[in-house]
C-alpha cells in the first residue's frame, strides 16, 4: 500500500472535489509544484490533495489504484513518461481524469497532445480546469524468451527491433545532461551495426505476411521530439492502431526514412501541394516505410528474440507480441 499524505481531511473539505498528486521524487521541482498545486486547489475550489510518491518497484500503478480507491476526482502524474503510463494503466477504465505534469526527458505523451512541457504552473493549469478527453489505450501482451507472458499498456507507441536497441543503449549520464538528445547518440551507434530479423505479422483478421525488418511500431501518436513526424495521420481517439514497417536495406534506405519522417511527414504533406510533389517524385512508392491500421496486431518473431518498448523505456526482449485498441478507455485532461 502506498504511503498517503493528506487522508486526514475535515468533512468541510471532503465535500469539495479533490486531486491527488502522483510524483517521482527523484525529479526536480517538487517543491515548487506543491506551490502551484496549492494555488490551483484555491483557485478551482479543491480540498488539499493527497501526495503520493511513486518507488523503486512501482512507478506509479499502485498509487493510482491507491487515489481512486480513496475517491478522488482527478489524479495528476508528476514525472516522465514512465511515471504517465503507469498511472494511465491504473486509471484506464475508471473514468477518473488523468492531469500530466511533464518531468521527465521525452514527455512523448504530453507533447503529443499539447501539454506545456517546460512550464509546470502552466501543466497544473490544464490538469485542474482542462478539458476530459476520452483517448485510446495500446494494450500490449507479449510473451518473454522463456514462455512467460506479460500485459502493458502504452499510451503512444510500442515498437520491436532497432528503435527498441536504440532505446537500451542509450547512456543515462547522457540523457542527464542532453535529454532526448542522448537517443540520437544511441542511434548513430545502433543503425551501422543493427540487423534485420524476419517476423510474421498479421493485421486484425487480414493474411499473414511474413516480412523481413529492422523495427515494427504500433502507434497511438505520431509526434516524437526533435521535429520528427513518424505517422501524420495517426489519431488517439480514433478506435485504431497505426503500424509502422521500417525495412531499409541499406544506408540509403534509412536516409529516405529521415527524410520522410523529417521533412515530408512534417512540412510537404501539410498541403495539397506539397502531396503532389511527393506523389510525382516517388516517395509513396517506396517500401523503405511501410503504414497501415487496424484493431489488433499480432507479430511473431522469427530466430532470436527482439529488444521491445514502450513510450520511450526499454522493456527487455520478446519472441512474440500482441497489440489491441482499448478505445475512448482513458480520460486525459487537455486544453480546450
Amino acid at each position: 500500500m502506498a504511503e498517503v499524505q493528506g487522508l486526514g481531511a475535515t468533512d468541510a473539505a471532503s465535500r469539495r472535489p479533490r486531486a491527488a498528486v502522483i510524483f517521482n521524487p527523484t525529479k526536480q521541482g517538487y517543491a515548487e509544484l506543491r506551490t502551484v498545486v496549492a494555488q490551483a486547489e484555491a483557485r478551482q475550489q479543491f480540498a488539499p490533495s493527497l501526495w503520493i510518491e511513486t518507488a523503486a518497484d512501482d512507478p506509479g500503478k499502485g498509487m493510482a489504484r491507491d487515489a481512486v480507491e480513496a475517491g478522488v476526482d482527478l489524479v495528476i502524474a508528476a514525472g516522465g513518461d514512465g511515471t504517465v503510463r503507469s498511472v494511465a494503466a491504473a486509471l484506464r477504465g475508471t473514468g477518473v481524469p488523468l492531469g500530466l505534469v511533464p518531468l521527465g526527458t521525452g514527455n512523448l505523451f504530453a507533447r503529443n497532445l499539447g501539454i506545456p512541457v517546460n512550464d509546470q504552473r502552466d501543466a497544473i493549469v490544464l490538469a485542474f480546469s482542462g478539458y476530459d478527453r476520452a483517448v485510446d489505450v495500446i494494450v500490449a501482451d507479449v510473451t518473454r524468451p522463456g514462455g512467460r507472458t506479460e500485459s502493458h499498456v502504452s499510451l503512444v507507441m510500442a515498437g520491436i527491433g532497432i528503435d527498441a536497441a536504440m532505446i537500451s543503449n542509450t547512456n543515462p549520464e547522457l540523457k542527464k545532461r542532453l535529454g532526448w538528445l542522448a537517443y540520437v547518440d544511441a542511434g548513430l551507434r545502433a543503425i551501422p551495426v543493427s540487423k534485420p530479423f524476419r517476423v510474421d505479422h498479421r493485421l486484425d483478421a487480414g493474411r499473414h505476411h511474413r516480412s523481413r525488418v529492422s523495427s515494427i511500431l504500433v502507434a497511438n501518436l505520431g509526434y516524437l521530439p526533435g521535429n520528427l513526424e513518424l505517422i501524420p495521420d495517426a489519431e488517439i481517439d480514433d478506435g485504431k492502431l497505426d503500424v509502422v514497417v521500417l525495412q531499409p536495406s541499406n544506408a540509403l534506405g534509412w536516409l529516405f526514412i529521415w527524410r520522410r519522417v523529417a521533412w515530408e511527414n512534417r512540412v510537404l504533406r501539410k498541403t495539397a501541394l506539397g502531396r503532389q510533389f511527393v506523389d510525382l517524385t516517388g516517395g509513396n512508392r517506396r517500401r523503405e516505410i511501410v503504414y497501415s491500421r487496424g484493431r489488433v496486431v499480432q507479430l511473431d518473431i522469427e530466430g532470436d528474440p527482439e529488444e521491445f518498448e514502450i513510450d520511450g523505456d526499454g522493456f527487455g526482449s520478446v519472441t512474440s507480441a500482441r497489440f489491441s485498441v482499448d478505445p475512448a478507455a482513458l480520460i486525459v485532461r487537455v486544453a480546450r
